[in-house]
């Protein structure tokens, strides 16, 4: 037996001890665990920038001050340009209100100049009327075409806005936006009024101091009321020479007469009629025939 080769021994590998929780190796893995890889090294990266940086509060001061800085900036810029402005602004303003007082004292003295035309046209039409006839038929045209102020009986009618157009604004009754337009005397109403008024028998008529003849014309421009071209302001005083009594009588009973009434009672304009004794019409500011020529018999022989 001494010339066999021995085997040999074997070694026993010594056994680990089983942990108790090794069923639970998952749950053992996450509480020794509990921070993942990645959220650990942001960590020490952001501890490391910490320490070697700038805090973050500072930054966050620095970064604070920098804006207040800036918009300090802004606005002493802003001032600064809004002085230098100011003084251009203010003369432009001041030469604006300069051109302005100008212009309309220009306009008024035009307008003076106007009105003295028109009576110097008014004189000499009344002039050449005395001496183109008889005296009794060249006043009788000065009075029928408005030419010469008259007076006489007649009756005098009033027509005004209703009350609501008084108090409905700040402004006057035609600045009032929120009143309706029914309450309000507009130019038909007045063309109906004068238009009854002739129809009963008037022979001179005026509305606020302008007397009408046969080519003028009572037109709307906005709210106002024009009577040749001239704004009139309520209330509208209409005086109409002729026969009083009768005159206020046939009115009151005729269409228009009846119109007016009902703008009376259903939207509240209101109205007052009188008789008067002695009303005064001035003469009409110029009357201006560009058409129209008499009819005379060596005219009416040529024609025929």
């Amino acid at each position: 037996m001494c010339g066999m080769p021995q085997q040999p021994p074997i070694r026993s590998t010594p056994t680990r001890p089983r942990r108790l929780d090794a069923s639970m190796s998952l749950l053992t893995n996450v509480m020794d665990h509990s921070l993942d890889d990645g959220y650990a090294e942001a960590a020490a990266r952001k501890k490391a920038a910490g320490e070697g940086g700038m805090p973050k509060t500072l930054r966050s001061k620095l970064g604070l001050a920098a804006g207040l800085v800036l918009a300090a900036l802004v606005v002493t810029v802003g001032a600064a340009q809004a002085r230098v402005a100011a003084p251009v602004v203010a003369k432009e303003r001041e030469e604006l209100v300069d051109r302005i007082d100008r212009e309309s004292e220009t306009a008024d003295q035009l307008e003076d100049s106007v009105d003295r035309l028109r009576e110097d046209v008014s004189a000499r039409q009344r002039e050449a009327l005395k001496h183109s006839g008889g005296s009794a038929d060249s006043d009788l045209v000065g009075i029928l075409s408005g030419a010469s102020a008259v007076h006489g009986p007649g009756v005098k009618l009033m027509v005004n806005d209703a009350k609501e157009a008084d108090g409905g604004g700040e402004g006057g009754p035609r600045e009032t936006s929120g009143f309706s337009d029914t309450g309000r005397v507009r130019d038909r109403d007045m063309q109906r009024v004068v238009n009854g008024l002739w129809e009963s028998g008037a022979e001179a008529v005026s509305i606020n101091g302008q007397r009408l003849t046969a080519l003028s014309a009572i037109r709307a421009a906005g709210d106002a009321i024009l009577v040749d071209n001239k704004p009139l302001v309520p209330p509208y005083t209409v005086l109409a020479v002729g026969d009083g009594q009768r005159l206020s009588t046939r009115f009151q009973n005729s269409a228009d007469g009846l119109y007016l009434n009902a703008l009376q009672e259903g939207y509240g304009v209101r109205t007052a009629i009188s008789v008067e004794d002695d009303l005064r019409l001035p003469a009409a500011p110029s009357v201006t025939v560009r058409t129209a020529q008499p009819s005379t018999e060596k005219n009416e022989k040529g024609t025929s």
